[in-house]
């Protein structure tokens, strides 16, 4: 399974350099959960930066895959991990749901950077 970090969600909508790296995990949709927080974390962003009508075009990109809620025993396994590792609540929440799930995470966020269960790519800058 595959889980891909807001970070690159966001990327791959912008066409970023990274897009290509993301794009390898979001178009097996068969294989790629969503954890809620992403969906809001992108909304929010793509709804500051541009519209809502795109903000809609990219949650409904978002759930071809597996839609994963938060539940109370999530959040307390998210609660758990953010302490022990020192990383911020939505982190937490995505890497307790891909610990949850048996899944890997595409991101280019440095608060994933030496996790094992996350394939982490450095963040280059747009020309």
């Amino acid at each position: 399974m595959n889980l891909v970090d807001s970070c690159g969600w966001l990327e791959y909508f912008a066409d970023g350099p990274n897009a290509d790296f993301f794009s390898v995990a979001l178009f097996k949709t068969e294989q790629l959960i969503v954890p809620t927080i992403c969906i809001y974390e992108v909304f929010k962003k793509v709804l500051s930066e541009r519209d809502e009508d795109a903000a809609f075009q990219a949650a409904a990109m978002m759930r071809q895959g597996q839609v994963v809620e938060l539940d109370d025993v999530l959040a307390i396994s998210a609660a758990r991990i953010s302490r022990d590792l020192k990383i911020p609540m939505a982190d937490s929440i995505i890497l307790a749901t891909s610990k949850r799930y048996d899944a890997l995470i595409w991101t280019q966020d440095e608060h994933f950077k030496g996790i094992p269960q996350a394939n982490y790519r450095i963040k280059k800058k747009a020309k």
